[in-house]
């Protein structure tokens, strides 16, 4: 079978299942394409269409063992293939901690203009996951310090495999914390956070995909609001007087802003897609305390 004959057949496959696109593609192809591409080794910027590659018998086993736990297990690609990318480079994935998928890539390949007003020494990554979000800030910011934090050991050990492959083992340091609770008297000029931020009951309702995510980096209490507002009640005394927090709450942004209605949150727009994405300067974190308690 050609290589592009085996393309349409899985996606053509996938259509015909109800599967859920959403950790890293959008479509029944470009999981499809994804699945091919990673597990054969092959270049992305190589057009299945215009090839006339043959797979071998062994290439094909391989690929319909894989096709076959996306369909009747659910399972994202991520972690059929072990890969996923983010803001133009891969990383090593697993069911230790979430698919990378968060919007806040474009603000790093953006340098978080016009955010930042200058740049960053120190940046934290705070439910840092498996590593993604500090390990591409410290790519961008060549010279820069970064703290990467988690409460789960599985997901460290996994970010620090990402720190190898990326070579950012001098300036990344995973640190093992529950929020801010171990980074007594360190300040950052940047806190990026993608925390939990999903109620029990939207937990419950997602498609099967999620499933096999860890469900520790999904769950927050209090409507999905009770990590992120520990993380604005608390950031203010590990950013630098001119330091800025960037803060994902994914779909409770609408909760969030109506329990803090009087807190001037700058919610972010996304040329490539995404939502609920916050930023907030330290000084306002320090003027508007009292809301916040």
């Amino acid at each position: 079978m050609l290589l592009r004959e085996y393309v349409e057949f899985t996606a053509s496959r996938f259509s015909a299942t109800d599967l859920h696109y959403g950790h890293g593609t959008s479509t029944a192809l470009d999981d499809a394409v994804y699945l091919v591409y990673v597990t054969l080794g092959l270049d992305f910027d190589q057009d299945f269409r215009e090839s006339s590659r043959r797979l071998s018998e062994s290439e094909i086993s391989l690929l319909n063992q894989r096709v076959e736990q996306r369909v009747s297990q659910r399972r994202p690609v991520a972690y059929i293939v072990g890969e996923a990318w983010f803001c133009g480079q891969p990383y090593t994935i697993d069911e230790r901690a979430l698919i990378p998928r968060s919007p806040i890539a474009e603000l790093i390949q953006q340098r978080f203009a016009p955010l930042l007003q200058s740049t960053p020494g120190r940046i934290l990554d705070l439910c840092c996951g498996s590593g993604c979000i500090g390990i591409a800030c410290a790519l961008e910011f060549e010279t820069a310090e970064v703290d990467i934090v988690d409460l789960s050991r599985e997901c460290l050990e996994l970010a620090q495999v990402n720190m190898h492959r990326h070579g950012t083992f001098g300036r990344v340091h995973a640190i093992q914390s529950d929020l801010f609770s171990n980074l007594s008297g360190r300040r950052y000029d940047l806190v990026v956070s993608n925390p939990p931020y999903v109620s029990e009951q939207e937990v419950d309702s997602l498609p099967a995909e999620f499933r096999h995510e860890p469900r520790m980096g999904l769950l927050s209490g209090d409507e999905g609001l009770a990590i992120p507002l520990k993380i604005l009640r608390e950031c203010q005394e590990h950013l630098h007087p001119d330091g800025v927090l960037i803060l994902e709450v994914g779909y409770s942004a609408q909760a969030l802003a109506e329990r803090l209605p009087e807190v001037p949150f700058l919610w972010l727009e996304f040329a490539e897609g995404g939502e609920g994405v916050l930023a907030i300067t330290a000084k306002d974190l320090g003027r508007y305390r009292d809301y916040l308690i």
